[in-house]
């Protein structure tokens, strides 16, 4: 909406309309109180270089130290309420403004309090002899760096090391250093907040403190440690999230301040899925309502507090913070203090649908300005919307509103009070139904899908195992003296016995099977200890289907989950059964986690080793719940896997190289080429990978670097860490396999496989060579690899010669994997999959030289109809050949995920059997 800004008679000698800023009260008083000192402050926005300027010609006026801040304040202030409502700055400059004014007091502050205090009792030290310091935290809003133009700033004092002052030149003064912060305290205090003649610098509250009002002044790191460990609750981690060491500025400049990290972003953001904080949030939800509604009881104008009243500020913030809190210990790009950077986070992470993401960030922007101009009226704490309108604006010459509701309305934009406050109704509704969305569990954002889980009443846990079917029954009735059961606290045992009850209510329904609630009583149990489980399955019953349905399904599902629990928030998105692997995208997240972490200076190697992990885990575990819905083929399951694989091995080399300590160059020169089911795109869940390492560089270091890089890329790749791990490494079909050097260089590999010299490849590596490939690596590699591998497919051969080793090959391995009698292997007996496999193989390496289509790595089931249509196979064969396999696969797939043995009756594949037989025989007789 446009606002007729600054309407007035065009005639000349009319007076013309008073400045929109001239209605505010709080204005008037500092133009009439300091017209010479607003000369000081230059035109535009305040910057911390003005702040400076500014507070140091008050000082040479002759005012202390205290005072000047104070005048300062008065002066920024309104320049800031001029800003906004004259020339319509952004809210961005806004609260910029007045969070660095708070800084610089903050710091000014600090700096009298160590000096008066260093004079008296000497510095303070550690045990080492250095000086502790002292970190005062924003909380909040000034932590955010959005502080309001009348707001006052919530502050934890924290120092670094216990010990005590060095004492004055006599030695006497010497205080302990708890005794000499706690001095500290009240002199910032003092000098910030108490209200003199000129008013004061910013309200100080500290009730967010450790213990609150009957915490100390000032805490020690090692004790805010030690009281988040043992006494922090769940609210104050919503109150630590946006903490930052806003003074004094040194020590954010020496890079001191950053241990504080260290303490509080373990207890804000947890290492594994946070549901319970749902129930934090509705307690202190509900306080705060209730605290509106007694504040508003018998003044119905104090309903419309845009703060904390439905659908106010405060429900923006809940929700943004709620979904950080909950996946920040996952996602730390998350890990913003800002509502409205987290805003979009949230959405470019995929938890927040964007329409909702922008639809809030609207809401949030024009609720902060509404917020602001009740504040410019007076300088007062108040976010309640002013409803008497007859007030007169006596000293705002002109034709300006005259009531502050006008004014206000005027002020953003709008004609008149009433379409103000339209919009303002469907902002407030909007958010309010977002966020009984969030809390009561509707669809909304990832993780927030489901019916209302909350129930008012706790089941009655033996009721209902008693209407259990026997073997679920009798498997719960264990529980009962169970020490993980006995152990739990109260609230857990009620989410465990309203998610057994709602269970039982599916399995009435013939919703859920019986296999799948055993599954997830035996998935649970050995979880009972992480409480944040239960409460997600109980606050988003959407999961708790989805799970249900997924161990219902296979065997392996479950054992999977039990590995990596922290997968099953996969469940509540959205988007989870309608997408498919991206890669672009998954290496972005990573690369913006990684940033994120290096923020914090979390980078270091096992964090990083956990990231990997953690990303790959959970997109495996989608992959696997795609398949278990039958949205996937067997086919199009291995693509996905083979498209992750490569992900992971681009990313993981990129970082290794970054991080080794004997990279010789920006970029490595060497490439990865993959064989077996990697090359072939075929992975299935849980596959090694086979892969040779190359590189081409002359530098008379590379030898040893590239020796070190590869063996920490094996090291990363498959060393298990409390995540888990990522793929075994499999590197014997590099030349001269175990006995030869991990990497080497691309001529050695080259002249190797095209038996150049005395040292060359045995025919069975000429058959990996087929389904070999380029995975990542230096893009000039790429062609020559794939001149290589055309050169060495394509080599004249003997084809009876070729026939007798292949067949002798296919014999040894056979004999190698027996299958009782009565039974059909469908990879290793007569008619499976590896006759179909050493068929194609013998094909390529015999008649790819006459037959270039035969050349590229397509996969077994195009090579085989490639070479019927070539003639090189009698009709029908390659297709009935190339059918069998795909069914033969998708048994193996289906057995595997069921953890079923792969030997079936043999008339239940008779057809696909007489197939790869058929085409063994037109191959090798």
């Amino acid at each position: 909406m446009i606002a007729a800004r600054g309407l007035g008679s065009s005639v000349a000698g009319l007076a013309q309309p008073a400045p929109l800023s001239a209605h505010s009260r709080f204005a008037q008083r500092i133009r009439r109180r300091y017209p010479q000192e607003r000369a000081l402050l230059p035109a535009g926005a305040p910057t911390p270089a003005t702040l400076v300027s500014v507070f140091q010609a008050l000082r040479g006026r002759g005012l202390a130290a205290g005072a000047a801040l104070r005048v300062l304040r008065q002066l920024v202030m309104e320049r800031l309420l001029t800003l906004d409502c004259d020339q319509e700055a952004s809210l961005a400059v806004v609260t910029r403004g007045v969070t660095e004014l708070a800084e610089f007091a903050l710091d000014i502050a600090c700096t009298e309090a160590e000096r008066e205090l260093d004079a008296l009792h000497g510095a303070p030290l550690d045990e080492n002899g250095r000086r502790a310091r002292l970190w005062v935290v924003g909380m909040g809003k000034l932590g955010a760096r959005e502080l309001n133009v009348s707001s006052d700033i919530d502050l934890i004092y924290v120092y670094d090391e216990d010990g005590e002052t060095a004492g004055t030149d006599n030695g006497r003064g010497r205080i302990s250093n708890h005794e000499y912060f706690a001095k500290a305290v009240r002199i910032v205090s003092a000098l910030i907040g108490e209200v003199t003649e000129h008013g004061f610098v910013f309200r100080v509250d500290l009730m967010l403190r450790p213990n609150g009002n009957s915490g100390p002044p000032a805490i020690s790191l090692g004790a805010l440690e030690d009281y988040f460990l043992v006494q922090g609750r769940e609210w104050e981690r919503f109150a630590w999230l946006k903490s930052r060491v806003v003074a004094p500025r040194a020590a954010i400049d020496d890079g001191s301040a950053k241990a504080l990290g260290g303490v509080v972003l373990p207890f804000v953001f947890r290492r594994y899925l946070d549901y319970a904080v749902f129930d934090a949030l509705r307690v202190l939800h509900k306080q705060i309502r209730e605290h509106a509604a007694r504040r508003s009881a018998g003044r119905p104008e104090r309903a419309n507090d845009v703060k904390l009243s439905r659908g106010g500020i405060r429900e923006i913030e809940f929700t943004v913070q709620l979904l950080q809190v909950v996946r920040g210990g996952q996602f730390p790009e998350l890990r913003t203090r800002a509502t409205l950077s987290a805003l979009q986070r949230l959405e470019a992470a995929d938890l927040m649908p964007r329409a909702t993401g922008e639809a809030l960030a609207r809401a949030y922007e024009f609720l902060r300005r509404v917020e602001h101009r009740i504040q410019y009226l007076d300088d007062q704490q108040t976010h309640v919307l002013p409803m008497d309108d007859d007030g007169e604006d006596v000293d705002a010459p002109g034709s300006g509103p005259t009531g502050d509701l006008a004014w206000i309305a005027r002020s953003l934009g709008f004609p008149d009070p009433c379409a103000f406050l339209h919009a303002l109704d469907e902002h407030r509704e909007l958010v309010a139904q977002e966020f009984d969305r969030l809390l009561g569990g509707s669809a909304g954002c990832k993780g927030c899908a489901g019916p209302r889980a909350v129930q008012s009443q706790s089941p009655d846990l033996d009721k209902v195992v008693a209407g259990l079917p026997p073997r679920l029954r009798e498997r719960l009735q264990g529980w009962r003296q169970h020490p993980r059961v006995l152990a739990l606290r109260e609230d857990a045992r009620v989410r465990l016995a309203r998610l057994v009850d709602r269970t039982a209510q599916w399995l009435e329904a013939g919703l859920v099977n019986e296999e799948a609630a055993l599954r997830m009583v035996d998935w649970i149990e050995p979880l009972l200890r992480r409480d944040s489980y239960l409460a997600l399955l109980v606050e988003r019953p959407g999961v708790h289907e989805r799970l249900l349905r997924l161990l219902g399904a296979a065997r392996w599902p479950a054992r999977y989950l039990l590995q990596h629990p922290g997968v099953i928030d996969e469940l509540a998105s959205q988007q989870l059964l309608g997408e498919r692997f991206a890669a672009a995208d998954f290496e972005a997240e990573l690369e913006d986690r990684r940033r994120s972490l290096r923020v914090t200076g979390e980078d270091d190697d096992e964090a990083l080793l956990n990231l990997l992990r953690r990303a790959h885990h959970a997109e495996v575990f989608r992959t696997l719940a795609r398949d278990v819905e039958g949205l996937l083929t067997v086919e199009q399951v291995a693509d996905d896997l083979s498209a992750l694989a490569d992900a992971m091995l681009r990313v993981t080399a990129r970082w290794c190289w970054q991080r080794l300590k004997q990279r010789h160059c920006e970029q490595p020169h060497f490439a990865i080429i993959g064989y077996g089911k990697l090359g072939g795109k075929e992975l299935g869940y849980g596959s090694d990978l086979d892969i040779v390492f190359v590189y081409e560089d002359e530098d008379e270091r590379a030898p040893e670097a590239y020796a070190a890089f590869v063996r920490k890329l094996i090291n990363w790749l498959s060393t298990k860490t409390s995540e888990g791990d990522l793929y075994e490494i499999d590197t014997a079909l590099r030349p001269n396999g175990s006995s030869g050097l991990l990497i080497t260089t691309f001529d050695a590999y080259a002249n190797y496989q095209r038996g150049r010299g005395s040292n060359t490849a045995w025919t069975w590596e000429h058959q990996a060579m087929t389904r070999a490939r380029f995975v990542l690596g230096e893009e000039s590699l790429r062609q020559r690899f794939d001149t290589v591998r055309e050169a060495v497919i394509t080599a004249p051969r003997d084809r009876e010669s070729l026939r007798a080793e292949i067949v002798g090959m296919r014999e040894k391995v056979r004999a190698a994997r027996p299958v009782p009698a009565g039974r059909f292997d469908v990879k290793h007996s007569p008619g499976g999959m590896v006759d179909a496999e050493f068929a194609v193989q013998f094909l390529v390496l015999a008649c790819a030289a006459s037959h270039p289509s035969l050349v590229d790595n397509v996969g077994n089931i195009a090579l085989l109809q490639r070479a019927e249509a070539a003639g090189l196979l009698p009709a029908g064969v390659g297709q009935a050949a190339a059918a069998a396999y795909r069914e033969l696969r998708r048994v193996q797939h289906r057995a595997r995920l069921d953890e079923a043995p792969t030997q079936v009756e043999p008339q239940a594949v008779t057809a696909e059997r007489e197939a790869v037989l058929a085409l063994w025989r037109a191959v090798f007789g």
